[in-house]
């Protein structure tokens, strides 16, 4: 199997099954029809609501955590906004005994920043109310922490970045963000998503082969790592690709990056002299066992 076979089937093992798909569809569409029957009273099961996270930016491998934002009327906003003490957790016990008019039987809690809808087959939901801002795409959202709080998020942008980014450098950019987080997940990497998605942005905005296919991943590989073990440990923070919010490093992964690094330049050094089984087991140690034997 070529360089080009191998890291295409890598790529569409990582992809979610169209059945997985249709399940996270059925079930957004009953969140969303009982909340805006509540607090808008109309009947659409898509309006006001919106896929956000990593899954909303099509870089997700799971189906562990499907993040939503549910969009509520102002007049909501400035009813919880008026309470003396954390009005933000009432918002959300509220949209909580909403959706368990529909999920009776299923574990719902709400705290923090969201109401979490947890499935008996692994998947779970996280569900965010806001209030869409004047200076639209932002949303201002409920944080119950410190006494209660609203804080802002500007998903749509990040979403409109990574799809335009993508588009323009042949889909190569939301796959590697995938190949990443499995990476991520082989060597318990702390990172999360949206730092992840980030990195491979700036990373391949400046990669000389960031319109290329499949033949050139394994360098794509070599040269992410590259990039990210040279990383400032001491950088705290990132901004976010189409947001520019600041998004906060959880650990160092530079030294994991490192060791990958030097595992990727053995796999292409195997892969050049033909020993191709040998190249594989290099991959599969650094992105585990969906990568082909």
């Amino acid at each position: 199997m070529s360089v080009s076979n191998k890291f295409s089937t890598f790529c569409s093992n990582l992809r979610m099954s169209d059945a997985v798909t249709t399940n996270i569809s059925n079930r957004t569409k009953q969140i969303v029809k009982r909340i805006n029957s509540d607090f808008w009273g109309i009947t659409s099961d898509n309006r006001y609501s919106l896929f956000v996270g990593s899954y909303g930016r099509g870089t997700d491998i799971h189906v562990s955590d499907i993040d939503l934002i549910v969009q509520l009327p102002y007049e909501q906003y400035a009813k919880y906004n008026s309470y003396t003490t954390n009005g933000q957790s009432a918002l959300l016990q509220a949209v909580r005994a909403s959706i368990a008019k529909t999920y009776s039987t299923t574990h719902i809690s709400g705290d923090g920043q969201i109401v979490k809808l947890n499935f008996k087959d692994g998947i779970s939901f996280e569900i965010v109310p806001a209030f869409i801002n004047k200076d639209a795409p932002s949303f201002t959202y409920p944080d119950t922490n410190e006494g209660g709080r609203w804080k802002v998020t500007d998903p749509r942008s990040e979403i409109a970045q990574i799809n335009e980014s993508n588009n323009n450098w042949n889909k190569n950019l939301k796959r590697l963000c995938r190949m990443a987080r499995a990476w991520k997940d082989k060597w318990n990497v702390p990172m999360g998503g949206l730092l992840i998605d980030t990195l491979a942005h700036n990373f391949l905005s400046q990669w000389a082969h960031k319109n290329e296919s499949f033949i050139y991943y394994d360098w794509m590989s070599r040269d992410f790592f590259h990039y990210l073990k040279n990383q400032n440990t001491e950088k705290k923070y990132w901004l976010a690709l189409g947001s520019n919010q600041q998004v906060y490093r959880k650990g160092t992964f530079e030294h994991k990056a490192l060791r990958c690094y030097n595992i990727a330049c053995e796999a292409i050094g195997y892969e050049t002299n033909n020993y191709s089984y040998t190249a594989n087991e290099k991959w599969r140690e650094i992105y585990g066992t969906k990568f082909p034997a």
